[in-house]
Formats: C-alpha cells, sequence, structure tokens
C-alpha cells in the first residue's frame, strides 16, 4: 500500500541515484594480515549490515582418492558446534540478534559467510560465534556419523534418479582420475574416518589459505582490525596454499556413454569438455560467444534450433565454468526418450555450424548489449559485491576486474569469439553421456 502513495518522480530519483552509485564502481580496497589472510574491502554505508566471508582453498579439488566427500563433510560440520556452544546454541545465539551464518564447499573452495546488523551488540555477539567456529570446531564423532548416514541416504536416494545419475556420469567421464571427477559414494563416505575432519582442517584452513572479504558498513581501521581477529582465530596450518593436484590431463578424443534408466520418460543429455580456468584471457570472447550459443534462453541459437524450431527439448543450454584448473564446457538438455538420437545430432549440428562460422554482427552487438548492460545487476546488493570480491581475491583478478567488465565484453570482436572458441572446443574431444535413452 505505501508504494502505490509513492509520487512516481521518487521511484526515477531511486532509479537515478543507483544507476549513478553503479557508474561510480565498485573500490576495493586490499591487504594482508600480519598472519598472511588475504583481504578485500568494500566499505557500504548505506545500511547498517555487515557482511563477512572466509573463503580457503579446501574444495573437492583437494579430496583423497578414496574419500571423495572429505573436503564437503568438514564444511558442513564447521557449523555444528564449536567453542562452548553445541550446534543448538549457536543456531539460538545467531538468531537472537538476527544474523545469517553460511558455509558452501564446492569444487576449488570452501566458504563460509556471516551477515549481521553493525548495532554494537548485535555486531559482538554474531563475531563471537564465527571467532568461535574458526578456532575451534568440535568435530563431534556423534554428529559426524550422523552427518555421514544422512549423506549415505541422499547419495542412494539420487542414484535412482537419471538427472543425478547423468550428472555424475558426465562429471567422471570429463576429468578421469582428476579431483574435479571424483563423486562422492557411499563407499568413499564411509572410507572417511573421524580424524581425517581434524587433518583437513588443521591443513587448509590456515590464515595463510585464507581470503577474507568483507563488505558493509565499516570504515578502514575497523576492517583491519576485524581481519585481524578473524585470521587470529584460524589454525596455524601452513604458510603457503596447498599444492593444487596435477592438472587434467589434455583429452585427444571424445567418449561416449549411453546408460539405460527403465524408469525415466526422459533422456538426460550431456554434452563438453574440459576447457578454461579463471583468469585466463579467452575468457570474455568465449563468455560472449556462448550468450549467442546456448547461454542467452530464448535468444540462444541452440534454443532457437532444438526448442523453437524441432520442439526436441524444453530447454537446452551451454555454458563455461572457469575453475583453478581447467573447467568445462557444458551443453545439457532433456528430451522424449525416443527422440534422444535426433535431439543430440541437432544439437551436435549447431554446435558444429557455430564453430565453423561464429555468431553474426547482430548477434554480437545484442550479445554485448545484453551482457554490459545488465552487468551492473551483479553488483545491485553488499550480497552480490561480497561474491564478486570473494571471487576476485580467491582467484587473484585484478582489481579492477569489475569496473573493466563492461569494456571487456564491448571490446570483443567476431574474429576473436571464432578464435578462442577454436582453441577451446573441438568436436573430436567431445565428452557425451546420455542416460535414459531408448535402446537401440
Amino acid at each position: 500500500m505505501l508504494l502505490k502513495k509513492l509520487p512516481p518522480l521518487f521511484f526515477v530519483f531511486c532509479v537515478f541515484a543507483f544507476s549513478a552509485a553503479l557508474r561510480a564502481g565498485v573500490a576495493i580496497e586490499h591487504w594482508q594480515t600480519t598472519t598472511g589472510a588475504k583481504v578485500y574491502f568494500v566499505p557500504s554505508a548505506a545500511l547498517p549490515i555487515l557482511d563477512v566471508q572466509l573463503d580457503f582453498a579446501a574444495g573437492a579439488l583437494f579430496d583423497p582418492p578414496q574419500k571423495a566427500g572429505l573436503a564437503a563433510s568438514v564444511g558442513a560440520l564447521l557449523e555444528m558446534g564449536a567453542g562452548t556452544m553445541t550446534e543448538t546454541q549457536i543456531s539460538d545465539h545467531l538468531a537472537d540478534v538476527g544474523a545469517q551464518l553460511a558455509s558452501d564447499v564446492g569444487d576449488d573452495l570452501a566458504s563460509l559467510s556471516l551477515r549481521t546488523l553493525t548495532t554494537p551488540e548485535k555486531k559482538e555477539a554474531a563475531l563471537e560465534v564465527l571467532e568461535a567456529i574458526l578456532r575451534q570446531p568440535h568435530f563431534s564423532a556423534e554428529i559426524f556419523e550422523r552427518e555421514r548416514a544422512r549423506g549415505i541416504a541422499a547419495i542412494k536416494d539420487a542414484l535412482t534418479r537419471p538427472g543425478p545419475v547423468a550428472q555424475r556420469a558426465f562429471r567422471a567421464a570429463l576429468y578421469p582420475g582428476h579431483p574435479y571427477g571424483y563423486v562422492t559414494t557411499p563407499e568413499s563416505l564411509a572410507a572417511i574416518e573421524h580424524a581425517d575432519l581434524q587433518a583437513f582442517w588443521r591443513m587448509h584452513y590456515g590464515a595463510g589459505n585464507a581470503v577474507i572479504s568483507i563488505v558493509g558498513n565499516l570504515q578502514r581501521p575497523e576492517a583491519e582490525a576485524l581481519a585481524e581477529r578473524l585470521a587470529a582465530a584460524l589454525p596455524a596450518g601452513s604458510a603457503n596454499p596447498p599444492a593444487l593436484p596435477a592438472p587434467p590431463a589434455p583429452v585427444a578424443s571424445g567418449t561416449r556413454q549411453r546408460l539405460p534408466h527403465p524408469s525415466s520418460t526422459q533422456a538426460h543429455i550431456y554434452l563438453g569438455l574440459p576447457a578454461i580456468a579463471k583468469g585466463d584471457p579467452d575468457f570474455f570472447p568465449l563468455l560472449v560467444g556462448n550468450y549467442i550459443l546456448g547461454g542467452g534462453g530464448f535468444v540462444s541459437r541452440l534454443m532457437t534450433e532444438v526448442r523453437e524450431k524441432r520442439g526436441y527439448a524444453y530447454s537446452v543450454y551451454s555454458y563455461f565454468s572457469p575453475r583453478k584448473q581447467s573447467g568445462p564446457f557444458t551443453i545439457g538438455l532433456q528430451t522424449r526418450k525416443e527422440q534422444a538420437d535426433e535431439a543430440l545430432q541437432l544439437t551436435r549440428q549447431v554446435l558444429e555450424q557455430f564453430l565453423a562460422d561464429g555468431p553474426t554482427a547482430e548477434e554480437l552487438a545484442a550479445a554485448k548489449a545484453y551482457l554490459a548492460g545488465s552487468f551492473p545487476l551483479n553488483l545491485d546488493s553488499n550480497r552480490k559485491i561480497l561474491a564478486q570480491i570473494a571471487n576476485i581475491g580467491f582467484y587473484n583478478l585484478p582489481l579492477d576486474y569489475l569496473a573493466q567488465y563492461p569494456s571487456r565484453v564491448r571490446a570483443v570482436t567476431l574474429p576473436e569469439i571464432r578464435a578462442a572458441f577454436a582453441r577451446h572446443v573441438s568436436m573430436d574431444r567431445l565428452t557425451e553421456v546420455v542416460v535414459g535413452a531408448t535402446e537401440e
């Protein structure tokens, strides 16, 4: 009701102010703590909120071969008891001050984030919880056994459904023998011992392996003190980041897998190959080109040809996922079992033609206009800014990365897209996984 009473000029003013703030850019301040943690800070006084995120090189990339799921297990148990608090007391303390705590583990990194009001008593209470988690997580044997049982049950359930079966098979086929290809199984979870949790935490969660990102209503001296406090709570660990495993072996030729799934009414299809690491100079040509190929929703070529013209799939998409080491290029779709072969053949044809000819000038202009014009939406909240600067910090991207992003997009040319795709995508090296198609 309140919105209806506000004059239209109010909204014009808000849009103008928002646009002006985005044009001003995100000024990222960067330093290191005395214990070696990297810090990235963006002051934001618009709201009385503080967002903090700690990222560690502690993702699935560092799982032992026979213990896939170890990194995820450590990340999940961090907030389930720490210091003098049980997991219930941690939840209650945060709820009492309106703070939010979240943890996440991906392929490259593990993250722990906190959002709190900057009212002194609320902020201090929330930070005490975060500090306890960083300093002394319990890794309770009882909770570990409980969560492992839940994880095993969840995996067994997932293996009854064609979607997860296809995703897991595709991951393993893309990266044979490499941690990016490890899939967590009941057996790998069962192989994890309780002592592995503490050992992994001490090795990977040290200050020298930490990136601390801070966004919120703080001045630089306050941010420096906060970063020192959090870094001091971390285990001693190693002064250097953990060594990376050997990179994925180059793929000489693609593989094809067809896995039956009698209960599925749809065929799940994945195509792809290891393609690009974070910071690769071809990122922007690939980004713009992929928007045209399959990343632009209804304006993409794959959607036009596979869905709109033939009706083979409700959705079809493609994307590049840069990682610490060569992340995948992926095309995915679902289609009726009996038409899987036709849909797959058409998808390959669209990709092959794109590799041969590249986009048109009209497609390029539209893609650049959308990607550059919509980029400020990635910076329209403190949470989004936090995610962006955490990405910059963990992957050692330039501090002006956000400021340069729109101009880098606008500078992409047709020859650059064709050359970048030629370097990173090859029809001969595509891995193909189809689950649930009608048997030939």
